[in-house]
């Protein structure tokens, strides 16, 4: 309760603060809703933020220190539901309070009021994504009372996080150009910073019912977590202060302010955990009955998070110094996008557009980094690594950042061919790259298991690897059928506009795309790159059947009239193909995929009979 009672006032210490300085709560001159919904505003919004890291991180985070029969696990989840209850009523007040200072309607309990309020929930972005918000909480918080299993934790933890996500589309204040990329930052420091500080929460909570040579375990355990998400939230943070600010000189606004205190924080709480933690580990090794020094780290880490949370809580209600210049006349690209056409697409645009993606450039750089480290503790055990499988892994990685940073991700929202093309390369170029790293048999023979009952990367790749879901899934006759029907849906079915126009469709494109081509190659080989003893004329099926369905979908693409006519055909392009001609382009683009999956394919499926018969 102490630990609690100290996040609480140092976050609303730092949210009053900073409010004041910013002015993110000062009276409006025209239709000022009054102080209660200035003021209740970032309130209501900073108890959503802290009561998400109780909720989905603090979860998160006992999924890999704890295990599930430990008083501390079931203390986990009843913290975990209570904050899921707290988090569905102060989402309710914040989309109320949002709908007050946004419409100054005259409170009273009339019908008209209540129209006005259901209006602003279902037809609005603002108000969907409160309502969306507290639906989520009201359904995790009955799912967190009822889950004691590892799955189903794991699932309403997984939940719990990407129930954070429509937060995040709001961003902070202001509109800039790179709003896609402010975007993708807002929401992995949110979920980041859920983790951290649901991590220092687990840490307060099973504090008192968890032995002290345990204790000493899940601190180091959570030390590794916490390092990642300190990596998370100080990129994440930076790449959004860059967006809002522009220039060095801007920190001198309120806004910059406000931003350089937040990150005093932080940066002091990565300092802490880097100099005492492993001091604080060796301590409670000695004296395992010795806590001093546990509550005093743990007091000033949630101090220091608590005035983190404050002053974002009124970043969020703070102008940025610098709002773009009043536009003209928009474009057509700009009315669908929210972008000006980008320049017309030459050969040297190949190799210098750049539009950065920040998840998958993340994702690519975790990756190549833990490959690396994987590699390097194999070589200190005497085991070298097949340099061909790190080469792959690393071109498949490259190539990822190209396709979802690069010229493909400039352009994909405005030409049909680069969509398409963008589909095609993840497919069959980045997941084949990517599975011929073998990263699970790596992670299978660099990682530590654990003996203790608890689960770690390893334990939780395992079983997910081996779950019946997955095996299901991977199965020729639902992989194929799988992955044909989501080229289509990509290419050619009435999702197509959500796919290349709004940021979450473009995202999920991505990932899906990777989700499904692992399954399929997983289907085809074993998951650790063993081949199965599957005959190969089964996997020369399941290829002959995917390219067919390829070649089929890229027909129709050619003879059929012009797909998403209204987004594509009102672009406004007036350089490049018609795009009539640049959508007959883009079946001759997924033709060419086809065929390679027919090369690749059997080429693979040879390969892997002849050294069965070897």
């Amino acid at each position: 309760m102490i630990a609690l009672f100290i996040l609480v006032v140092s976050a609303v210490a730092a949210l009053v603060c900073s409010l004041a300085i910013g002015g993110g709560a000062a009276p409006l001159q025209l239709a000022d809703a009054g102080p209660l919904a200035r003021w209740g505003l970032p309130v209501s919004k900073l108890v959503v933020n802290m009561s998400a890291a109780g909720m989905g991180g603090a979860l998160f985070v006992a999924l890999f220190t704890l295990r599930v029969e430990q008083r501390g696990f079931e203390l986990v989840l009843d913290v975990a539901a209570i904050s899921a209850a707290i988090f569905t009523v102060a989402s309710a007040v914040t989309g109320f309070f949002s709908f007050i200072v946004i419409f100054n309607p005259a409170l009273n309990a009339g019908p008209e009021f209540g129209s006005q309020l259901g209006r602003y929930l279902v037809q609005t972005d603002g108000g969907r994504v409160w309502l969306i918000t507290t639906i989520a909480g009201a359904i995790l918080a009955v799912f967190a009372f009822a889950v004691r299993s590892w799955g189903g934790t794991a699932t309403v933890a997984l939940l719990a996080l990407a129930a954070l996500v429509p937060m995040g589309t709001q961003g902070h204040s202001g509109d800039e150009a790179s709003h896609q990329q402010a975007t993708t930052a807002i929401v992995i420091h949110i979920i980041a910073a859920a983790i951290w500080l649901g991590g220092l929460l687990l840490l307060a909570v099973i504090r008192s019912v968890t032995p002290e040579r345990e204790m000493a375990t899940v601190l180091m355990r959570f030390s590794t977590i916490a390092v990642i998400t300190f990596v998370l939230v100080a990129f994440s943070g930076t790449v959004r202060a860059a967006i809002g600010l522009e220039t060095f000189g801007a920190l001198a606004s309120p806004y910059g302010l406000i931003l350089i205190v937040k990150v005093v924080a932080l940066t002091a709480i990565g300092v802490l955990g880097a100099i005492y933690r492993r001091r604080l580990l060796r301590k409670m090794r000695a004296d395992p009955n010795n806590s001093k020094t546990f509550w005093l780290l743990m007091s000033a880490e949630l101090a220091l998070m608590g005035i983190a949370s404050g002053a974002a809580g009124a970043l969020a209600r703070t102008p940025p110094p610098i709002l773009p210049e009043p536009a003209g006349a928009l474009t057509p690209a700009q009315v669908l996008t929210g972008a000006p056409l980008p320049p017309e697409w030459t050969m040297s645009r190949w190799f210098t557009a750049w539009s950065p993606d920040v998840l998958w450039f993340i994702l690519a750089v975790f990756g190549l980094v833990f490959y690396i480290s994987a590699m390097l503790k194999l070589r200190t055990r005497g085991h070298p690594w097949n340099p061909w499988r790190a080469v792959a892994w690393v071109a498949g990685t490259l190539l990822l950042v190209w396709t979802t940073s690069g010229a493909l991700s400039t352009y994909h929202s405005y030409i049909y061919s680069a969509h398409v093309l963008t589909v095609v390369i993840l497919l069959v170029g980045v997941v084949p790259l990517l599975a011929a790293g073998a990263p699970i048999q790596l992670a299978r023979t660099a990682a530590q298991r654990r003996e203790d009952g608890s689960r770690g990367g390893y334990e939780w790749a395992q079983a997910l690897v081996h779950s019946r879901g997955v095996r299901s899934i991977s199965a020729p006759g639902v992989a194929v059928p799988a992955t044909a029907a989501l080229v289509w849906l990509l290419v050619s079915s009435d999702l197509l506009r959500w796919w290349v126009g709004d940021l979450l469709g473009r995202q999920m494109a991505t990932a899906v795309v990777l989700l499904i081509g692992s399954l399929l190659v997983f289907g085809f080989v074993d998951g650790y790159g063993v081949a199965r003893r599957r005959p190969a004329g089964v996997r020369l099926l399941m290829i002959v059947g995917l390219s067919v369905a390829m070649a089929a979908i890229s027909v129709y693409i050619e003879t059929s009239g012009l797909i998403a006519a209204d987004w594509f055909g009102a672009m406004g392009r007036t350089w490049g193909r018609p795009p009539v001609e640049d959508q007959g382009l883009g079946g001759v683009i997924l033709a060419i995929g086809s065929a390679s999956v027919l090369v690749l394919g059997g080429w693979a499926a040879l390969r892997m009979q002849r050294k069965q018969t070897t």
